[in-house]
């Protein structure tokens, strides 16, 4: 789908990240940074974003008859493949420019994006470690997740930490499920995280996380949808590593365009983006 970007906020301009934010995020895993972009961008791309969503939605069933995962979210990826609109917010320098600061690195590659929308009554999402699923060779891993609108309080779905979980890399080989919810809160509960979220977002700040940082989110309880846009980056440099289960199979297979372990991840779905 080719939609009209040119009269869209330009989202390419870069400044250097706080210091605190990137000394918080080092230390737990996450962090939150405000007025990533303003009330009136988020107000034009969150058109965008929604329609584009909208359009390449494929979930047809009632919230009734899915499984945990089906009710945590609509969950749509790689929005940029097939809209310029979006695509112009995906590979915004803007964004990736704090994902290379926060990590640390002179410069981050897309891994993907995908809209997150969480339905008025919409289940919670279990507890789980995203870079289970990334067949990487490196922990330099970060997700943007961005509300499009405003998240008034925690039980529309905020995305909630387990402040420093991130330290042991990779805890257990569950994907999205009740057992990972049941694993990972006993993890959680042991190990003495702080858990962490932010009480409110606007449209246009943005929640950071490393790849191994655990996470979840509460139903949402409103009548609203919760529109988030998340974007995934990694460190240039790294490298395919060999499948270790099904899930990062289809990982590479998908966003990686089957790559062969070993070699460089810097297919065309992966442009270096400073």
């Amino acid at each position: 789908m080719k939609t009209e970007s040119t009269h869209l906020p330009d989202l390419n301009d870069v400044k250097p990240t706080a210091q605190d934010k990137i000394n918080e995020f080092q230390k737990k895993g996450h962090t939150l940074i405000e007025h990533v972009i303003s009330p009136e961008e988020a107000a034009v791309y969150q058109k965008v974003i929604s329609n584009a969503a909208t359009k390449y939605n494929e979930e047809k069933r009632k919230l009734e008859d899915r499984d945990t995962y089906g009710k945590a979210f609509l969950q749509i990826m790689n929005l940029w493949r097939g809209d310029d609109a979006v695509k112009q917010f995906v590979l915004a320098k803007r964004f990736a420019k704090i994902a290379a600061d926060l990590l640390g690195v002179k410069n981050v590659r897309l891994y993907h994006d995908q809209a997150l929308f969480k339905e008025p009554g919409g289940g919670p999402t279990p507890w789980h470690q995203d870079q289970n699923y990334w067949p990487l060779d490196t922990n330099n891993t970060i997700t943007m997740w961005m509300p499009l609108v405003d998240i008034p309080n925690p039980e529309m779905g905020m995305l909630t930490f387990a402040s420093g979980s991130h330290v042991n890399d990779n805890v257990f080989d569950y994907i999205i499920s009740d057992e990972s919810e049941n694993a990972f809160e006993d993890h959680v509960r042991e190990k003495g995280y702080e858990i962490s979220r932010p009480s409110a977002m606007k449209a246009g700040d943005a929640t950071w996380h490393r790849g191994y940082t655990i996470h979840n989110a509460p139903g949402n309880s409103s009548d609203k949808m919760r529109e988030v846009m998340t974007i995934i980056y990694f460190a240039d440099g790294a490298k395919v590593t060999e499948p270790q289960h099904k899930w990062q199979e289809n990982d590479r297979q998908t966003w990686l365009m089957g790559k062969a372990p070993g070699t460089a991840a810097d297919s065309e779905l992966n442009p270096l983006l400073l």
